[in-house]
């Protein structure tokens, strides 16, 4: 095991355990940027997920030195944090698990919330903040740095490409002869956490029907591979009479890797999505986003900027069940001219803002 550092606060190489979910790991991009000012001078690593691990290398204020992209198996993810010979880790995730195998790893100074039995497995442990509110997850991971005495800005998360990451979304979309030369919207019609959150697929082709043909714009969906079934769906809810026009709605979901996903949504003049890893990662590069909610709280996890969130009135909202039990009235509720108006005025003010700065 390394040694103990006599002051916890003095290191030389350090790991931040990301969070398990790619929307989750984006908003706590400004927590992790304070960890890097505050231990300017360490070795950071962030060990996340192989899934979404790339993007903290694109990642503005939190780019560490290094990145661990996580294995599956418990006994390989303890491998490897074991290899870096880390003096203190810092757990973003609140599960067991994760301070057992920072423990296991021979880190021997561990931070993290006190929660899920672990606070014998933590060396620092503040408790979580109780509140009669709700607290949006960016404040929950800044509370935690800043409970370490770590000061922590209220700025949004920001992912800055390289020119490479977004040149390979160039040469994706031209290898599906996408023409860039038109409007580009970005449609994530799923979403990781289960089938409750989607829009409904009739939705999302009656929005891309009206933007190919009303706003002359290229539609491409995004997404991972489990995706697919909803984007499948949008397809053959397409107008049987769109004819042509039918090309230009592009379908990327399961065909992108993470690189490619975000040098793709770097190009779009709208981004719409549920509440979902898309939905953050878009606002994070900066792109206007019109986001859907319904069985999640937007209170807590809506995209951070001058984005426009959906919402409908169901005294059932919001239930964060996976599966609705009735008859998702919370999405259904959502209708297309509210979609297609709100990505209206989001490409509007992006003509006028790009006029503005020529």
């Amino acid at each position: 095991m390394t040694p103990i550092p006599p002051d916890e606060t003095v290191v030389s190489r350090l790991v931040v355990r990301a969070p398990n979910w790619l929307g989750d790991a984006v908003l706590a991009l400004p927590a992790m940027a304070a960890i890097r000012r505050h231990f300017k001078d360490a070795h950071l690593a962030v060990a996340a997920p192989a899934g979404f691990a790339d993007v903290f290398r694109e990642a503005i204020g939190a780019r560490p030195d290094e990145v661990i992209a996580l294995p599956s198996r418990p006994v390989e993810i303890r491998a490897a944090l074991a290899a870096g010979h880390f003096e203190l880790g810092v757990l973003l995730p609140n599960s067991f698990r994760s301070a057992w195998l920072l423990r296991q790893a021979g880190i021997p100074a561990r931070w993290g919330y006190a929660s899920s039995f672990r606070s014998p497995l933590l060396t620092r442990k503040p408790a979580r903040q109780r509140t009669t509110g709700v607290i949006h997850q960016a404040d929950y991971y800044r509370n935690l740095v800043r409970a370490f005495g770590i000061p922590v800005d209220e700025d949004a998360p920001r992912v800055d490409l390289t020119t490479a990451t977004r040149q390979r979304g160039v040469d994706l979309l031209a290898r599906f002869k996408v023409d860039l030369g038109r409007r580009l919207v970005v449609l994530a019609p799923g979403a990781a956490y289960g089938q409750a959150k989607q829009w409904p697929p009739a939705r999302v082709a009656e929005v891309a029907a009206r933007l190919i043909a009303d706003r002359d714009a290229t539609c491409v969906m995004v997404g991972a591979g489990h995706d697919r079934d909803a984007a499948r769906a949008v397809e053959s809810a397409l107008p049987t009479a769109f004819g042509a026009m039918r090309s230009r709605l592009v379908d990327l979901t399961g065909q992108t890797s993470l690189p490619e996903l975000m040098g793709v949504i770097a190009r779009a003049d709208a981004v719409v999505a549920n509440d979902s890893g898309a939905m953050h990662l878009a606002a994070a590069l900066g792109r206007p986003v019109v986001a859907i909610f319904g069985p999640t709280d937007e209170r807590a996890t809506r995209p951070i900027g001058p984005h426009e969130v959906l919402t409908a009135k169901a005294f059932c909202r919001p239930c964060h069940l996976r599966d609705c039990p009735i008859d998702h009235r919370c999405m259904k509720r959502v209708t297309a001219d509210m979609v297609f108006a709100a990505v209206s005025r989001q490409l509007a003010f992006r003509r006028e803002s790009a006029r503005e700065s020529s």
